[in-house]
């Protein structure tokens, strides 16, 4: 018992972990591609996918509060919020979005996480600025959330036989991953 503990704990550190430098591997990247500064690749995302399609719900859940944590820690109460805001809402639309009968494409899967991650911060926006100015910048976050979602579809597909070595714990992901193909 207690090594399924610590072997779930040591997974959860990794993805924790690699989430957090796909996170400033993107900060470095984002100026170079002179991008606007709310619009980023999503690659820590890449990591909850992975989490909510081979795993228990609850690990990606953790690793979105998490990574909301960490946001508040480093860079503040409305990074935080943020965070949590567009994180929680694309888990909440990827969750149902797999309850769903019948296949689904990949790029839909992401795509509508995308979407939803910036639907959430600009709502969190909203809500710091008391505001509905913040709603103005919508349909750019829109077109780079499609964007960026075929792109983070595109490179979990190429980064999965490397995270499958890191969890031996493949608990349900066949099926969930099948209903992506």
């Amino acid at each position: 018992m207690r090594n399924n503990k610590s072997r779930r704990a040591a997974l959860m550190g990794m993805l924790f972990a690699l989430a957090i430098v796909l996170s400033f591997v993107e900060s470095l990247i984002t100026p170079l591609l002179g991008l606007m500064p709310a619009i980023k690749l999503g690659l820590s995302n890449i990591v909850v996918m992975y989490a909510l399609l081979f795993l228990p719900k609850r690990y990606a859940a953790a690793l979105v509060l998490l990574k909301a944590l960490f946001a508040f820690l480093t860079r503040g109460a409305t990074a935080g919020l943020l965070s949590l805001m567009g994180g929680g809402l694309s888990f909440l639309v990827l969750c149902l979005l797999l309850c769903l009968p019948g296949t689904l494409s990949g790029y839909v899967f992401s795509a509508c996480g995308a979407l939803a991650h910036n639907l959430g911060q600009l709502a969190g926006a909203a809500v710091i600025l008391s505001s509905s100015a913040a709603l103005a910048y919508s349909p750019i976050l829109m077109i780079a959330g499609l964007i960026v979602g075929g792109i983070t579809w595109m490179l979990l597909r190429a980064l999965l036989p490397y995270f499958k070595h890191i969890s031996a714990e493949n608990t349900g992901g066949g099926e969930k991953w099948k209903k992506l193909r």
